[in-house]
C-alpha cells in the first residue's frame, strides 16, 4: 500500500500517556512488559536496544509460520503489519538483523491502523501507540519497528 500520513494530534496525551490504556498483559515473543509500556505509551524518540528482538521468539515464530504473519498493536490488538509480503521470511529476517529492528515495507503495513507523522517519520498506530520510524532506503520506505510495540494479541 501507499504511505498514509497522520497528524501530530494522534500522539496527544490520553488516559495512559499517548494511548488510552497500558499494553496487554500477555504480550507475545517474550518481550518485556515494562519496556513495552514505556516505548508504546510514554515515548516519542527512544527505541528498544538494537538487536534486542533476536533474543525473543520473533525469528523462530516467523520461520514456523506457514504464510505471512500478522503483528498486532501491543495496546489495542489491532493488526498493524502482515509480513513477509513480496519477499520471503529469510529476506525479512536478514533486513531486520542488518538494521537492528524488525523492518517492514509499504506492502506489509495495515494502513487502516498505521500512520506516519510527516515532519519526523515517526510511525504510530491510529490509537497513539509509538511503533518506530520510517527510515527510507534505496528500496523505498522501511519501517523500523520496536518489537515490543507489535507484540500484541489480536483483539476480538
Amino acid at each position: 500500500g501507499k504511505i498514509v500520513y497522520g497528524d501530530e494530534t494522534i500522539m496527544n496525551q490520553k488516559g495512559h500517556g499517548s494511548t488510552e490504556s497500558p499494553v496487554q498483559s500477555n504480550l507475545l515473543y517474550g518481550v518485556d512488559q515494562d519496556l513495552a509500556n514505556k516505548i508504546c505509551s510514554y515515548n516519542r524518540r527512544f527505541a528498544e536496544f538494537a538487536g534486542s528482538f533476536t533474543k525473543t521468539s520473533f525469528e523462530k515464530d516467523l520461520r514456523a509460520s506457514t504464510g505471512p504473519m500478522t503483528f498486532y498493536d501491543s495496546v489495542t490488538g489491532k493488526p498493524l503489519f502482515v509480513a513477509p509480503v513480496g519477499r520471503d521470511v529469510e529476506q525479512l529476517i536478514a533486513e531486520s538483523e542488518y538494521h537492528g529492528w524488525p523492518s517492514f515495507r509499504d506492502e506489509e503495513v495495515v494502513w487502516e491502523n498505521v500512520r506516519v507523522l510527516k515532519g519526523s517519520g515517526e510511525t504510530v498506530s491510529v490509537d497513539g501507540t509509538h511503533l518506530g520510524h520510517n527510515i527510507p532506503d534505496k528500496k523505498g520506505n522501511r519501517y523500523c519497528i520496536n518489537l515490543v510495540s507489535v507484540a500484541g494479541n489480536a483483539s476480538v
